[in-house]
């Protein structure tokens, strides 16, 4: 079964961090590119950070210098580091993964972060 599972969403308050986990299975995940996104209320649904297979990654402006996105193919995991947090950074954190020699995608369920003032 394709799947992707994040865990370590929360409530911190402004200036904390958190480290979200995204754990794959049911992918050949070493081979594929991979992202985390997220969605505030009433927002549409955002890349924050993206990885390659070999690990180059990109970022969105708003999370430049704060956020680290990173993978472990051995274990089938990505991580997203999120320091200096902001209430603007509150949202509904998915994990997402390309499968299928890139022809497909899968989403997990997403994990909410609750950044407070």
């Amino acid at each position: 079964q394709v799947q992707l599972v994040e865990s370590g969403g929360g409530l911190v308050q402004a200036g904390g961090s958190l480290r979200l986990s995204c754990a794959a299975s049911g992918i050949m995940f070493s081979l594929n590119a991979a992202g985390w996104y997220r969605q505030a209320p009433g927002k549409q649904r955002e890349l924050v950070a993206a990885i390659t297979a070999v690990g180059s990654t990109r970022y969105a402006d708003s999370v430049k210098g704060r956020f680290t996105i990173s993978r472990d193919n051995a274990k089938k995991m990505m991580y997203l580091q999120m320091n200096s947090l902001k209430p603007e950074d509150s949202a509904v954190y998915y994990c997402n993964a390309w499968y299928a020699l890139g022809s497909r995608q899968v989403w997990g369920q997403g994990t909410q972060v609750t950044v407070s003032a």
